[in-house]
């Protein structure tokens, strides 16, 4: 299971952006943090602020927390949206904290569910899982969420590590998965964090699972503007960027398939407290989950984090264009 940085369960990420040379930082993340983050601006979908948690299936009102990154604000807020759409009395109680602090919130009651990613929340629940794809994360996922707590249907949409190439390397060498670096890994100079160098997800993963021997690995960042302006100058010619940063659609780079899985599925999903889900509820949520793609959570988390949107405001508008 991969984790990125030496926190087992959480990172602070910052990538640039590079547009005609301009640089602009933003700090996102899949996986939980530990401290707020400043670029988290976001507003509830109907009234934010601490709550005390309710039973969905008694008719209360259902509060929608979230770890504090604004992907998982917007994600929560997308929720909340949704339940309101589906007639239903939903909150937000947003930035809580990391994953040890927002599932207390859960089992206490002070919120009724979050998003999360399934290989993390795979891994918190039982550390000795091993499975990586997404449906076999998942269904080890649904047998190891504890009881009173629930996990509905995942999405197609993952906030996951990604080995990324710029879009001349892909065409000049037929890049489209991390397989096809078999014939030019060796001239090739791969950037990322610098617990790659040992880490089995990184250069030991890529050798083993896909016989990848790279002619260099540079140390720089976890997924950040050093290995964002590496792969843009070229001096790396694939790096470690995660799927739904912002920066890969602005910069037309292309995220390479990983066919044999050395990164751990991390589909977004609703985990809910038990009492506090009902048939309805299971509609609205796994509703969005049917709808929501990597592609669909970059393009949003890009008008939030980069444009600077209200993020309530975006998942409000998404609901209303693609739930019916």
């Amino acid at each position: 299971m991969t984790m990125r940085t030496g926190r087992r369960r959480g990172l602070f990420r910052t990538a640039g952006l590079l547009a005609a040379g301009l640089a602009a930082a933003l700090t996102i993340s899949a996986c939980g943090g530990g401290s707020s983050n400043p670029l988290d601006t976001s507003t509830s979908a109907a009234a934010s602020g601490p709550a005390s948690g309710s039973a969905a299936a008694g008719g209360g009102k259902i509060v929608v927390g979230s770890a504090n990154f604004p992907e998982s604000a917007l994600l929560a807020n997308i929720y909340a949206a949704a339940l309101t759409k589906a007639g239903l009395d939903a909150s937000t109680n947003l930035n809580i904290g990391s994953r040890e602090v927002y599932i207390k919130a859960i089992q206490d009651g002070s919120i009724d569910l979050v998003p999360e990613y399934s290989g993390v929340l795979l891994q918190y629940f039982d550390p000795t899982a091993t499975a990586v794809s997404a449906d076999d994360v998942y269904a080890a996922l649904v047998k190891a969420t504890p009881q009173g707590l629930v996990v509905l249907e995942k999405s197609a949409a993952e906030d996951k590590d990604a080995v990324v190439v710029t879009k001349a390397t892909a065409e000049a060498n037929n890049l489209t998965s991390i397989a096809d670096l078999a014939p030019v890994a060796s001239t090739f100079i791969l950037g990322g964090p610098s617990e790659w160098e040992t880490r089995p997800t990184g250069v030991p993963g890529l050798k083993e699972k896909y016989g990848l021997t790279f002619k260099e690995f540079k140390a720089l960042d976890a997924g950040g503007p050093l290995t964002l302006n590496a792969l843009l100058s070229d001096q790396v010619q694939a790096g470690n960027l995660f799927t739904t940063d912002p920066a890969i659609p602005a910069n037309d780079l292309v995220v390479l398939e990983d066919p044999k899985n050395l990164f751990a599925a991390q589909n977004v999903l609703p985990l809910i407290r038990s009492d506090a889900n009902n048939a309805q509820v299971t509609e609205a949520l796994n509703a969005v989950s049917a709808k929501l793609d990597t592609a669909t959570l970059t393009e949003l988390l890009t008008k939030v984090a980069v444009d600077k949107q209200d993020s309530a405001q975006v998942a409000q508008e998404w609901v209303a264009q693609n739930l019916s």
